[in-house]
């Protein structure tokens, strides 16, 4: 677009000041160049002012809303966590808790019965007394329980989830 159709399309739009308005209404009244375009700019202002503007109908919009929608359920953030991860995990927990249930019930002694573990004679089991303290035992089995109601409760909204859908 050159410079004279942008002054005439700012002219015909009203967006320009009160100067150059008188300065373009003379230019338009001088100039012949000028005029027919003016009018010819005019006339097409015209039939574009007189064109219906195309809208899509509310079936094509409801369409596009339940595509995106769909796209996004298909997509949840929870399929982005490696499945695998959260199994070598729950199998290191199962596995600790199963070694200290096997030693905590195999150093127990009760009042008349006494267990004893026949360890090969090869296998020489650590000193774990300096390691393993009472706070720490307890820490290890409140962390587990918490982790246990975790778990049960996911388990619980996914079975209700469930129910709803």
């Amino acid at each position: 677009m050159n410079n004279i159709e942008e002054t005439l399309w700012n002219y015909i739009d009203g967006n320009c000041t009160p100067d150059e308005q008188k300065a373009i209404t003379t230019l338009i009244a001088q100039d012949e160049a000028f005029r027919l375009r003016y009018h010819e700019l005019l006339k097409l202002n015209k039939e574009f002012s007189a064109m219906e503007i195309d809208e899509p109908s509310m079936a094509f919009t409801y369409n596009v809303m339940e595509a995106i929608r769909a796209e996004h359920a298909e997509k949840p953030l929870k399929a982005a966590i490696n499945k695998r991860i959260i199994l070598g995990i729950t199998i290191f927990f199962v596995l600790t808790i199963l070694i200290l249930l096997v030693y905590t019930l195999s150093n127990i002694s009760l009042s008349g019965v006494s267990v004893s573990v026949k360890v090969p004679s090869g296998l020489k089991m650590p000193v774990i007394a300096n390691y393993v303290t009472k706070p720490m035992i307890e820490g290890f089995l409140f962390f587990d329980v918490i982790l246990a109601l975790f778990l049960f409760d996911t388990f619980l909204r996914r079975k209700n989830l469930q129910k709803q859908a």
